[in-house]
């Protein structure tokens, strides 16, 4: 693994600068999902920023503008199971990894949200902060809360009593107070405390 700084390097040696990002580390259900952008230039796109600080009807209107004007997008995930057999960060970087490999052209450099990279052959740089300093990563940002929020979404079609559209899977008093009235579901993550606590609970009984 090379890590480089995207501006260290020769303009003609980065033809195609990858942005990756992951929505989705701190919920106690659903898949941890990750984007990766690779912007076109001649093809601006105004507005992009952190996902969390667009509201969510911008994001849906930027996701949609991102995958019309971009020149590679993918998004990808790692699974509730993965989650608790590898814990949230490896599942968060795996996530990460898989969706710059699924992109249709593949980067020369890859700027990734945060402070670690990925296992891969890329050269990369990791940037704290990086999905309100670099456009590729605001755009990759974007497109997987867009995604995971959905997916939320849909989860609380299937089970209206647990909230899923409002918390979208976070630690909220709601959330906790419906996972011990109704339940655990598959889709919760048991590894994490406050799931793992009440499940402990629940078997002493």
């Amino acid at each position: 693994m090379e890590t480089l700084d995207l501006f260290d390097l020769p303009d003609a040696q980065i033809q195609y600068h990858a942005g990756v990002d992951e929505v989705g580390r701190g919920p106690l259900a659903g898949d941890v999902v990750a984007a990766a952008v690779i912007l076109d230039p001649n093809k601006p796109i105004d507005g992009l920023a952190d996902s969390k600080k667009l509201t969510e009807k911008k994001r849906e209107q930027l996701a949609v503008e991102i995958q019309a004007k971009a020149l590679a997008f993918c998004v990808a995930r790692a699974s509730v199971a993965e989650i608790d057999d590898i814990n949230i960060l490896h599942a968060s970087l795996l996530a990460m990894k898989r969706a710059v490999e699924g992109l249709r052209i593949q980067p020369d450099f890859v700027s990734v949200d945060g402070n670690k990279l990925p296992k891969w052959h890329y050269r990369s740089e990791a940037v704290v902060k990086g999905d309100s300093k670099v456009a590729e990563i605001s755009a990759a940002s974007i497109l997987a809360k867009v995604v995971r929020d959905s997916e939320m979404v849909a989860l609380h079609e299937k089970y209206p009593q647990y909230g899923f559209d409002s918390h979208k899977g976070y630690p909220t008093k709601v959330h906790l107070e419906a996972i011990k009235q109704h339940g655990i579901l598959t889709e919760h993550r048991r590894s994490f405390g406050p799931v793992r606590a009440i499940l402990n609970n629940s078997n002493e009984y």
